[in-house]
């Protein structure tokens, strides 16, 4: 199970339910998902809680985002190079998705961050979504929470497949 926790301005579209009972039982844990508007042309940005991995897609058909987000996720870490069994172990965990309120404020900042950096991320004129996979790129190379320790710093690329690896190994030895 995976938990898709929502920012206010799509609470209409999906509307959240109380906060699960359980954690996600996935290796990148929560995802946040924030609306975002470029050049007048609608996106949604998620973000992984434990790794900060981005994904920027198109914002089409949000009220089917919880059925799509495994498939977004499978596709995002197919571009980041992941192995395919630690891709297939992770999207497996993530079945069913629950929707829930907002909670980390610390992953939050960086949603709202992240949301800002977009559009200087972007070429100024011409760009489409065959763009956003470089986009993805940059967000991934941005190094986060720096304010702490410099070993605590989190590089959300290399977060991700070091907690994929650590989650999933076992799974992809046999």
């Amino acid at each position: 199970m995976v938990i898709l926790r929502p920012t206010a301005k799509l609470h209409r579209t999906l509307p959240v339910d109380e906060e699960p009972s359980q954690a996600s039982d996935t290796a990148l844990g929560d995802w946040y998902a924030k609306p975002l508007k470029v050049d007048y042309q609608p996106l949604l940005l998620l973000l992984s809680s434990q790794s900060l991995l981005a994904i920027v897609a198109p914002a089409r058909q949000l009220s089917s985002l919880p059925q799509r987000l495994p498939d977004l996720v499978a596709a995002r870490l197919r571009r980041l190079g992941v192995a395919p069994a630690l891709i297939t172990a992770e999207v497996t965990a993530m079945v069913p998705v629950r929707l829930a309120p907002t909670r980390d404020r610390s992953v939050l900042g960086t949603l709202v961050d992240f949301a800002k950096n977009i559009p200087f991320y972007l070429p100024i004129r011409g760009w489409d979504e065959t763009t956003l996979p470089f986009l993805e790129f940059r967000l991934a190379e941005t190094p986060c929470r720096c304010s702490d320790h410099h070993t605590e710093t989190i590089w959300p690329q290399r977060d991700a497949v070091r907690l994929l690896e650590s989650r999933w190994h076992p799974l992809e030895a046999s």
